[in-house]
């Protein structure tokens, strides 16, 4: 399974971007789709997780108010829009997928299997 994350780029404060997560490979059975971020010098963070089958989602308290993760199943493409940006939201976004169900286990980036590359996210003030 590979994962291609797409979308970031360098915008201002208050402005949206929509990534983009692409996943190809043999059949794609993975049940949990994230999005993770890490900012220079720090670890890395969950931002926000999708059931791929029913669509239900999970957040991190700092991405509940402003981003927001779909997917497409047709299309094997997960996205995350994120709306009102700050500074502190630039990082390199990751997408990556599991087999597991649930959320206990969501946010805890060891149990995802398969990463994404990343996108550059920059944010200015």
């Amino acid at each position: 399974v590979q994962l291609q994350a797409s979308g970031g780029g360098l915008v201002q404060a208050g402005d949206s971007l929509r990534l983009s997560c692409a996943a190809s490979g043999r059949t794609f059975t993975s049940t949990r789709m994230g999005w993770f971020r890490q900012a220079p010098g720090k670890r890395r963070e969950f931002v926000a997780a999708i059931n791929w089958s029913t669509g239900s989602t999970y957040y991190a308290d700092s991405a509940k108010a402003r981003f927001t993760i779909s997917r497409d199943n047709a299309k094997n493409m997960v996205y995350l829009q994120m709306n009102d940006l700050k500074p502190e939201d630039t990082a390199v976004y990751y997408c990556a997928a599991d087999l597991a169900e649930g959320w206990t286990t969501a946010a805890v980036s060891s149990v995802y299997l398969y990463w994404g590359q990343g996108t550059q996210v920059t944010v200015s003030s």
